[in-house]
């Protein structure tokens, strides 16, 4: 492989190099490496497949539905591409005439992205496009935890682009901290908080801007005004999908206590539906990523009472769909995201106190609210902060590619996601321009009997 022989210095120079012949800014170009890209995803679907079942034994269905969907994204690019790149005008002061204005969007360079082992297709691939698309060249650094994925995708990249445009660099910890050593032009993370912070660190040294797309504890709340075997249904589907390791997954449940025993029975059913008496043998349930994680997990499990599921097997990193009660804010599951599939419940009596408590904790990538009283709507919205919301439903608003995508706060900064994409992986020149036909000499040497006139010009 082409990339293993050069180090990531030598790499890095390549890219640049190629980035300053000004190949990858036409449209055409950007357009062509997009359709590149997809023909290589469609070619080679059944082994993307292969390699996400490998790591985290995920369902086909799972994987079309959150891993080959990056595909739309594609989609949306290529049939938006030029109007995005197209320069817009934008007015100038009447005392500034002729001057016209314009604004106009520019790639940034070379582009670092990093991306995680939960969705290890997608969450490569997606921010990809915003790079292309944008007319940069990337570095592309996948998780080290889902091994077949990465190698996949380091074979897939290397057969369909130059290593001087995209490149793929595979490793651990060492190979991260390499990376981050260099300067480049923009940084995409989506991962952890912890990591999070490191790659901002080092970000920082070089003045490197960066987008970190990171989690939280997503809280879920649920009003009486709902229906409730549909919310049972979609908060299982947006909490168990992948084994509960989604970023935006509902993190706890915040449920009036009047609706609360009915809403549980109705999960209680749901899971039932999904996975029958025994979820292990399941072919549409994922299993945990590795044995540490597991580890990290089965300790959540005494954190209050077990009411649906609990089993367990380490050996096939196995932790059954879980709904434990009786869970204190102060217990250890409630001070950092789950990313699993045990779902703790708190019930609440005051809207005010429940949202006070959300207030309270670091901002989230993502509120629920199943409620359809408008009011409540309202002032839920009104009077919490988070990455986005979902009304009466669960991950949705993670796959409108007309809407930005991304945190606030501890749950990260910036965001992707169709034109977000195009925009983060851009920096939006500012172009002012005159002509020769008009040249009002108020403004030159000597000021002498101006001053009048500039104090009545600018008030």
């Amino acid at each position: 492989m082409m990339v293993a022989k050069l180090s990531i210095s030598e790499l890095l120079c390549k890219q640049r190099d190629f980035f300053q012949t000004g190949k990858t800014k036409p449209v055409d170009f950007r357009l062509q490496m997009l359709k590149n890209l997809k023909k290589t995803i469609l070619e080679h679907k059944k082994a993307i497949l292969k390699a996400l079942a490998a790591d985290l034994h995920k369902p086909v269905f799972e994987s079309y539905i959150t891993e080959i969907v990056t595909l739309k994204e594609i989609d949306y690019a290529i049939k938006n591409l030029r109007r995005w790149t197209k320069p817009r005008k934008v007015r100038v002061p009447l005392e500034l005439f002729p001057y016209s204005g314009r604004i106009q969007a520019e790639p940034l360079g070379v582009v670092l992205i990093i991306s995680p082992w939960n969705y290890p297709f997608h969450l490569l691939i997606s921010p990809l496009v915003g790079a292309i698309a944008a007319g940069n060249c990337a570095v592309l650094k996948p998780s080290e935890f889902a091994p077949y994925t990465s190698g996949l995708i380091a074979n897939l990249i290397e057969k369909t682009f130059e290593p001087a445009y995209i490149a793929v660099v595979e490793g651990g910890v060492e190979t991260s901290q390499t990376l981050l050593a260099e300067k480049f032009d923009y940084i995409f993370f989506t991962g952890g908080n912890a990591v999070g912070k490191i790659v901002m660190a080092a970000a920082a040294k070089h003045l490197t801007p960066v987008t970190l797309e990171l989690g939280g504890k997503s809280p879920c709340l649920v009003d009486t005004e709902i229906d409730v075997e549909k919310t049972a249904r979609r908060i299982c589907w947006g909490k168990f999908i992948n084994a509960g390791q989604t970023c935006i997954a509902p993190d706890y449940l915040l449920v009036n206590k009047n609706i609360k025993n009915s809403l549980l029975d109705s999960i209680k059913k749901c899971l039932l539906e999904f996975y029958g008496e025994h979820p292990a043998n399941s072919p549409d349930y994922a299993r945990i990523i590795h044995q540490n994680h597991f580890d990290r997990l089965v300790k959540f499990l005494q954190d209050g009472e077990i009411l649906i599921g609990g089993e367990i097997n380490r050996d096939e990193l196995y932790i059954s769909p879980t709904v434990i009660d009786k869970v204190s804010w102060e217990a250890p599951i409630m001070q950092e995201e789950i990313f699993g599939p045990i779902l703790p419940v708190i019930e609440y009596t005051d809207i005010a106190e429940a949202i006070a408590k959300i207030n309270s904790r670091p901002k989230p990538l993502a509120l629920y609210l199943f409620s359809d009283n408008k009011n409540l709507q309202q002032y839920v919205l009104q009077s919490t902060s988070s990455g986005g919301v979902c009304l009466n439903d669960t991950l949705i608003q993670s796959g409108v590619p007309s809407l930005p995508f991304g945190g606030v706060g501890d749950s990260g900064i910036g965001s992707y996601h169709g034109k977000a994409s195009f925009d983060t992986f851009s920096h939006y020149k500012s172009v002012v321009q005159n002509s020769f036909w008009l040249d009002l000499k108020w403004r030159y040497p000597p000021y002498e009997g101006k001053l009048s006139f500039l104090k009545r010009l600018i008030g």
